[in-house]
């Protein structure tokens, strides 16, 4: 009672171990189960072939003893025909006995053909079996891989979901909130070389204004210029003939 308890238990865990294996990869179970089916089928290929080898043993042994009976009939007969009725009775029961033996062979011939026939027949069926469960587990592989391809990509296209509440949502916002750094980088320094060129132009100015009222010193310390030219505005430059006219009326 307890050893079959124990069985029971053992065969339970082999049970749920194979469980395991077919269902983890259940295209390589049918894999195994099918090369193991070709092996067995090999074995038995062979079989039929040494099976065959003995039926044509048996097929040569009935042709031989045809042949033998055909002769020794000719034999009776040709004693026969020369009166020698002792030799032909030897020859005769020689005779009986090779027909004997060719209707034991021929018998034997037939039920070996026919089990020849039959276990070619049970092969050729078991083979074709064979062949439609290759085409099963090839067409079975590849509609599990793209099954499963299938589901990745839903899966895939579910997760590439650029929501702000979602991982992929939260990256690109800092991804965003980089470019927007880098830009406002950009913005600042533009906006920073461009004051830097006002205070450029205008220190330019000062220096031009510097440089005249030097140039003008310089004319008025050397006699090229009166002082009353030297201080004439550029305004009554562009409005000097206009105050001459005036003074003349």
């Amino acid at each position: 009672m307890i050893f079959k308890k124990l069985w029971a238990s053992l065969r339970a865990q082999v049970n749920k171990v194979a469980n395991f294996f077919w269902t983890a990869d259940p295209i390589a179970q049918m894999q195994y189960e099918y090369d193991t089916a070709v092996a067995q089928m090999q074995d038995g290929r062979k079989g039929l072939e040494q099976y065959r080898a003995l039926v044509e043993r048996v097929s040569l042994q009935v042709v031989n003893a045809q042949k033998h009976a055909i002769n020794l009939e000719a034999k009776v007969k040709a004693y026969l025909q020369a009166g020698d009725r002792e030799t032909a009775a030897k020859f005769a029961l020689e005779m009986q006995k090779a027909k004997s033996e060719l209707e034991e062979n021929q018998a034997q011939l037939k039920l070996h053909e026919e089990s020849y026939g039959n276990s070619l027949e049970k092969i050729k069926h078991a083979t074709s079996k064979l062949a439609k469960i290759r085409e099963k587990i090839q067409k079975y592989d590849a509609e599990l891989k793209m099954s499963k391809a299938e589901s990745e990509i839903a899966q895939l296209a579910q997760t590439f979901n650029f929501d702000v509440t979602t991982d992929f949502g939260q990256i690109e916002q800092v991804i965003q909130d980089k470019i927007g750094l880098n830009r406002a980088k950009v913005r600042v320094a533009s906006d920073l070389s461009q004051e830097g060129v006002v205070d450029i132009k205008r220190e330019q100015a000062v220096e031009k204004v510097l440089a005249d009222q030097a140039l003008r010193q310089f004319e008025t310390e050397m006699g090229l210029v009166t002082p009353e030219t030297a201080g004439v505005t550029e305004d009554q430059k562009e409005l000097g003939p206009a105050t001459v006219s005036q003074a003349g009326k």
